[in-house]
C-alpha cells in the first residue's frame, strides 16, 4: 500500500523510477511475508493487535498462523513475479501510473485481508481488492474494439455477448458486491451475538455458535457468510463476471485468477470452517452447510470445466478453468466438514489452491506473450507457432498438464488429494463429478495445446507473416517469470507426498479441532477400497478418457469437430455451453433489462403520468394566479395609487396658480390672514 501512494510522485520523475518502485514493493512484501514462516513453524498463533475502536471492544491487528502465513507467501511471491511480467507486458502503456498504482494496492489489500486478525478489518480487504478488480479490469476505459471480450455480434436470447473494459469492470464490481452484502449481514449477526469480531476469540470460544444455534439462525448466518466467497470466488450462481473480465491486461487476469481475488473466498471458507465445524458438532447441528458447500464447489467445476471446452478465446478459456478449479477446493473443505475429515479435506484444498496459484499464473502470463505476440485473443486464429516461441511453449505445457492432473506435476497430488478425502467422506456423486471434471480438464488443456502450439499455421498468422510480423518469443522479463513459476511447478510434483505430508503438518498445526462422533454412524463409506487408491485409479482413468478425446479433437484432429456438430444432441449441447448455460442472459433479462423496462414505466405512470401532471396542474394554476394577480395589481393597487397621484398632482396645480410671484399680492393675503386669526381670537375668546 506504501508502495501505491509512493509509485505517483516517483513516476513523475520518470516512468523509469516508477517501474522501479512498483517492482520494488512487492518484492519488499514477499520478503515480509517469508519473514514470518519461522513464527509459524514455531507453533502456535499470534495475534499482535493495536487499539482501534475502543466503544465496540474492537482492535486492528496482524494474526500470524500457518494459513496467514501459507496465502501470504502465495499471494505476496506469485504477484510479485506477474508485477515483473507486467514490466514487459505494459512497456508501452501510456497511463502506466495508474495501472502501478492499482496493482500494488491491489496486492496490498489482498496481503491485508489474510493478515487481518477480525472480520471487519477484513472486509476493508476484501472491498478493497474488489475496488482495484473493478480500475484493472476497466483499465483500458476507452473500450476500443481490439480489447473487447467476447464474439462481436453474438447473441443468447437477444442479450450481447461481448463486453467492454468498463463494462466487464463494472459488471464485476456489482455481482461481487452482491455477495458481499452477504457477508456484511453475516458479520453483523456475528458481533450481535458473540460481541467480537477478532478470529482468534470466536475460535476458541464458540458459546455464540450456541446462541445462534438455539434460535435456528446458525445455518443462515453461515451460508450469509458463504454468500461472499460465492461472489469473489466466482462460483454458481454469481460466477458470470469471471469470463468477461479477461477485457482487462493478462497481468491482471493472472492476479486475479492465480494470487489475489478469487483466492479470496476460498481463504475465508478456510479461515471461518474450522469455527463452524467445531459449532456444528458441539451443539448437534446438521452438517447442511458444508453439504451446500461441497455441491456448489461441485457442481461450479463441472459446469465451468465443460464451458472451457467450447471457449474460443485463450485467456476466456483459463478463466473458465479458474472456476472449476476453484470448486475443487470448495469441494474439498465442504466434503471434510460432511465426512468428519475436515482436516483433510481442509489441507487437501489449500494444497491445491497453492499449487493452481503457481500453474494458473504462469498459464495466464504465457497466454498474455502468445496473445501479443499473435495479435489475437482467439485460439483458432494462433496455431504452430511451438517453434516460434519455444520458453512461452514450454511454460504453458507444464501448467496446464499440472492443471490436468498429470503426474508427476503438483496439480496430480493436490488433485489426488481432494479425490481421496471425496472418497473417504462416503461422497459417490461427488466423486463422479470431480472425476468427470478431470476428464474435462485434460480436454480443454489439449485443445489449448493443439489450437495454440500445434498443428498448422492459422490464415491470420500467416497473413501476420506476409505482412511481415514476426511472430516471436516475448522478452525475457516477460518469459522468465513464466519459466520460475513453471520450474517450481515441477519441483513441488517431484517432491510429492513428502511435500504433501509437510504442508498438511504444517496447517494442520494450526488447527483446533473438537472430538467428533463416530465417523461410521455419520457418514455412509463407499466400497472397501484405499481411498489413495481409488483416488489414483480414477485420476489415472480420467486422464486416458480426457486424453484420447482431447487427442483425437485438438492434436491428432482424427475427430471432426464440425462433423460430430451435425448430431442434434451434441449441436444442442454445445450451443447451451456456449451461450453460458443461458445463466447470463437470464441475469441481464431480469436484472438489466428489467431493471431498464421497470424504471421506463415507472417513468411513464409515475413520473410522465401522475407528477408531471400535478407539476402541470400546479405550473398552470400558478399561471392563472399570477394573471389574476397581475390584473388586481394594474387595475386595482395602481389604480388606487394612480388616483392619489392624479388628485396630488391637480391639487398642486390648483395651489400653483395662487403663486403668482408679486409682492403685493402677498403682502394682502398676509395682512388678510391676520385679520381672520384676529377675528377668531375674538370670537372664540368670548
Amino acid at each position: 500500500m506504501i508502495g501505491a501512494i509512493v509509485v505517483v510522485p516517483a513516476s513523475r520523475i520518470s516512468r523509469r523510477v516508477g517501474t522501479a518502485v512498483a517492482v520494488i514493493f512487492p518484492l519488499l512484501a514477499a520478503v515480509a511475508a517469508s519473514a514470518m514462516i519461522p513464527d509459524a513453524l514455531n507453533g502456535g498463533t499470534v495475534d499482535l493487535q493495536v487499539q482501534w475502536i475502543p466503544s465496540l471492544g474492537i482492535n486492528a491487528g496482524v494474526l500470524i498462523d500457518p494459513l496467514s502465513v501459507l496465502m501470504s507467501n502465495v499471494v505476496a511471491w506469485v504477484s510479485f513475479l506477474i508485477v515483473v511480467y507486467s514490466i514487459g507486458y505494459m512497456r508501452n502503456e501510456a497511463t502506466l501510473t495508474r495501472y502501478w498504482f492499482f496493482v500494488n494496492y491491489f496486492i496490498g489489500n489482498m496481503l491485508l485481508l489474510v493478515l487481518s486478525d477480525n472480520l471487519l478489518q477484513l472486509m476493508f480487504g476484501w472491498e478493497g481488492v474488489g475496488l482495484c478488480s473493478y480500475a484493472l479490469i476497466g483499465y483500458w476505459y476507452s473500450d476500443e474494439p481490439d480489447k473487447w471480450v467476447g464474439s462481436e455480434g453474438d447473441k443468447a436470447w437477444g442479450v450481447p455477448m461481448s463486453y467492454s473494459p468498463s463494462h466487464a469492470g463494472l459488471k464485476a464490481f456489482v455481482m461481487t458486491r452482491i455477495g458481499d452484502i452477504g457477508l456484511l449481514v453475516a458479520i453483523f449477526i456475528i458481533y450481535a451475538s458473540a460481541g467480537t469480531l477478532n478470529l482468534v476469540e470466536l475460535s476458541k470460544n464458540i458459546s455464540w455458535a450456541g446462541d445462534l444455534a438455539r434460535v435456528g439462525l446458525l445455518l443462515p448466518t453461515g451460508l450469509l457468510l458463504f454468500w461472499g466467497p460465492i461472489g469473489k470466488s466466482a462460483q454458481m450462481p454469481l460466477h458470470e463476471w469471471l469470463p468477461d473480465a479477461m477485457a482487462g491486461p493478462t497481468p491482471v487476469s493472472a492476479l486475479i485468477h492465480a494470487a489475489t481475488m478469487v483466492k479470496a473466498g476460498v481463504y475465508l471458507v478456510a479461515r471461518t470452517g474450522p469455527i463452524l465445524f467445531n459449532a456444528i458438532i458441539t451443539y448437534g447441528q446438521p452438517f447442511t452447510f458444508f453439504e451446500i458447500v461441497g455441491w456448489i464447489g461441485a457442481i461450479t467445476a463441472v459446469a465451468a470445466g465443460a464451458q472451457a471446452i467450447v471457449a474460443k478465446e485463450l485467456k476466456k478459456t483459463l478463466a473458465y478453468s479458474t472456476a472449476s478449479q476453484i470448486g475443487y477446493m470448495m469441494l474439498a473443505i465442504g466434503v471434510g466438514g460432511m465426512g468428519l475429515q475436515f482436516a483433510l479435506g481442509y489441507t487437501a484444498g489449500l494444497f491445491h489452491l497453492m499449487n493452481h496459484a503457481i500453474f494458473k499464473a504462469a498459464a495466464f502470463m504465457a497466454a498474455g506473450a502468445v496473445i501479443h505476440s499473435c495479435e489475437t485473443r482467439f485460439m483458432n486464429e494462433m496455431g504452430g507457432i511451438r517453434s516460434n516461441m519455444k520458453f512461452t511453449f514450454a511454460a504453458m505445457l507444464v501448467a496446464v498438464l499440472a492443471l490436468s492432473g498429470v503426474p508427476p506435476l503438483s496439480g496430480f497430488w493436490s488433485k489426488d488429494a481432494i479425490l481421496a478425502t471425496t472418497w473417504e467422506a462416503g461422497q459417490l456423486w461427488l466423486y463422479i463429478i470431480a472425476a468427470i471434471t478431470a476428464a474435462l480438464t485434460l480436454i480443454y488443456s489439449l485443445k489449448i495445446l493443439g489450437w495454440v502450439f500445434l498443428g498448422r499455421k492459422s490464415a491470420h498468422v500467416i497473413k501476420l507473416e506476409q505482412e511481415g510480423v514476426k511472430i516471436q518469443e516475448a522478452s525475457p522479463i516477460m518469459y522468465v517469470p513464466c519459466l520460475l513459476l513453471a520450474a517450481l511447478t515441477i519441483l513441488i510434483g517431484v517432491a510429492g507426498p513428502v511435500f504433501e505430508h509437510a504442508l498438511s503438518s504444517f496447517l494442520i498445526g494450526g488447527l483446533t479441532l473438537v472430538t467428533a462422533p463416530s465417523k461410521e454412524a455419520l457418514v455412509t463409506p463407499l466400497p472397501y477400497i484405499s481411498p489413495d487408491i481409488a483416488a489414483a485409479t480414477t485420476t489415472l482413468l480420467a486422464l486416458l478418457v480426457g486424453g484420447a478425446i482431447g487427442y483425437k479433437l485438438y492434436i491428432s484432429r482424427k475427430l471432426d469437430t464440425e462433423k460430430l456438430l451435425q448430431n442434434p444432441l451434441l449441436r444442442s449441447t454445445h450451443e447451451f455451453l456456449w451461450n453460458r448455460l443461458y445463466i447470463n442472459s437470464v441475469y441481464y433479462r431480469i436484472f438489466v433489462h428489467g431493471t431498464v423496462s421497470v424504471s421506463g414505466g415507472l417513468y411513464r405512470w409515475i413520473e410522465h403520468g401522475f407528477f408531471d401532471r400535478i407539476s402541470n396542474a400546479v405550473s398552470l394554476l400558478s399561471v392563472g394566479l399570477s394573471k389574476t394577480g397581475d390584473r388586481f395589481d394594474l387595475q386595482i393597487v395602481d389604480g388606487a395609487v394612480n388616483g392619489v397621484a392624479s388628485t396630488g398632482r391637480r391639487f398642486s396645480r390648483a395651489i400653483s396658480k395662487l403663486q403668482t410671484g408679486v409682492a403685493q399680492q402677498y403682502l394682502m393675503v398676509f395682512a388678510f390672514g391676520v385679520f381672520l386669526l384676529v377675528v377668531a381670537m375674538v370670537l372664540l375668546g368670548r
